[in-house]
């Protein structure tokens, strides 16, 4: 018997075409349990950009790692109130909470960053209390505290300082500020640490310090520089409440500077370990690059990636191209795709029932009811309903496989990352069984997305 030539073909050209590309190697797959188990794990610190569920992935962790075991502390940074709702608690804040209901012989705690108020501790935990009233009521003080770039992510650095240092939790979970990029979570304390304990602060108190016409010179020097910078934001006081500021603050709790070089060494200690999170998305996986690449350069203990929505498909054999051309062929049908029986039904001018087409239509069965759909008006819906589930199965298959090359150009790129995939959920998490489900997602070790060969 002689080959099907036209099967024959398709496997010759499957097979040309698998000889000319190559498979990626499976990603290394993330195993969250024994990092969460481990005693010697301290700190572990969700990063990623704005939008990708680091605070929901966060939440999750802490939970598990609770029922594992482990007295845990979970640090969100404004996280939706659906999720302060999901641990049983109305409202969080800058004090940690217990969350009841948690199986297992753990504990978990959560509480939500306020920034203002934990700048005010460390002003308060440094000062004399006459300095420190002096300091929080200035303007220049309460504008920093309340909204300076840089400030969030350096409190929340601040504020795990403070927790590690109580020696209260076996694992403190952090939430990173849902910054632009996710790079600013890492400059952003040097930055503010460089401004407050730099050159131009400097400049600022040297007109008290030297007194006279010296000092005014220094004066008119200071308010040319800090005019075009911040004047805008605090407005014609600017100056005095910034002086105001400085003087008080001066020798109360040293350089920012040194704050920031503290949490960087705290960041890079044995125990620390950072996950990364995104989503299947380009611009979500590209800054996690970053991140990664950047986490790298400074020594700071990667754990792996966490990929979060993700969508995968039971029926992933059939192709978005065959649905969709076998959605066309039952919406549009060709002579050649129909069966003899109905192929003069269905071209007849007239397929509804004419006169004619009734004649020569062999009747099967006794006509129907007034009022209710014939035969082949059921067949028509049905076929309709069938193409528009073969549509949606296409498009979520085209959306398959354009997070699948995104996260293989992820994976290519740094194949010593592990990766975790958590499916994309059809609804909000809302209480601690979907905190559970999404646990075990994590701790699941399968992959949504198949392993693919690329050009």
């Amino acid at each position: 018997m002689s080959p099907d030539p036209a099967t024959d073909g398709h496997s010759t050209r499957a097979a040309d075409q698998e000889s000319g590309r190559h498979h990626l190697p499976p990603a290394r797959v993330l195993d969250v349990d024994p990092l969460l188990d481990d005693p010697q794990t301290r700190i572990v610190v969700c990063c990623g950009s704005g939008g990708v569920g680091k605070t929901t992935t966060a939440a999750a962790l802490g939970l598990r790692a609770a029922e594992r075991g482990r007295k845990v502390v979970v640090l969100t940074i404004d996280p939706a109130r659906r999720l302060a709702q999901s641990m049983g608690i109305d409202s969080l804040d800058n004090t940690p909470r217990r969350v009841k209901d948690v199986d297992g012989a753990g504990e978990l705690h959560a509480m939500m960053l306020d920034m203002k108020r934990t700048f005010d501790e460390i002003v308060e935990a440094h000062a004399d209390p006459e300095r420190a009233a002096t300091i929080l009521s200035n303007p220049f003080y309460q504008s920093l505290s309340a909204g300076f770039a840089g400030t969030q992510e350096y409190m929340a650095m601040e504020k795990l300082g403070q927790l590690r240092a109580r020696d209260e939790w076996d694992l403190i979970i952090v939430d990173t500020p849902p910054s632009r990029s996710a790079l600013d979570f890492l400059d952003a304390p040097k930055r503010l640490g460089s401004f407050l304990d730099g050159r131009l602060i400097r400049l600022l108190t040297a007109p008290a310090k030297l007194g006279g016409r010296a000092g005014m010179k220094f004066l008119n020097v200071g308010m040319s520089m800090m005019t075009g910078t911040l004047g805008k934001l605090l407005g014609g006081q600017l100056l005095k409440d910034v002086q105001t500021f400085v003087a008080a603050m001066d020798t109360t709790f040293g350089g920012f500077r040194t704050r920031a070089d503290a949490t960087y060494k705290l960041l890079q200690a044995p125990g620390t370990a950072f996950l990364v999170v995104a989503a299947p998305e380009r611009d979500a996986l590209r800054e996690a690059a970053y991140f990664v690449e950047r986490l790298a350069a400074e020594q700071m203990p990667l754990a792996g990636l966490v990929l979060n929505r993700v969508h995968g498909s039971g029926a992933a054999r059939l192709s978005a191209e065959r649905a969709l051309a076998a959605a066309e062929n039952l919406v549009e049908p060709r002579i050649v795709d129909q069966d003899g029986g109905k192929a003069g039904l269905r071209n007849s001018p007239d397929p509804y029932g004419s006169s004619e087409s009734s004649a020569s239509a062999p009747v099967e069965s006794s006509p129907s009811e007034p009022g209710s759909p014939g035969p082949d008006q059921e067949d028509q819906g049905v076929e309709r309903l069938t193409a528009g589930l073969l549509r949606l199965h296409a498009e979520r298959m085209q959306v398959l496989s354009r997070e699948q090359r995104t996260r293989d150009r992820f994976t290519a790129r740094h194949p010593e990352v592990a990766v975790a995939e958590v499916a994309a959920l059809p609804g909000d998490v809302h209480d601690l069984a979907g905190l559970r489900d999404i646990g075990d997602r994590l701790a699941a070790n399968r992959p949504e997305l198949p392993e693919t060969a690329v050009d």
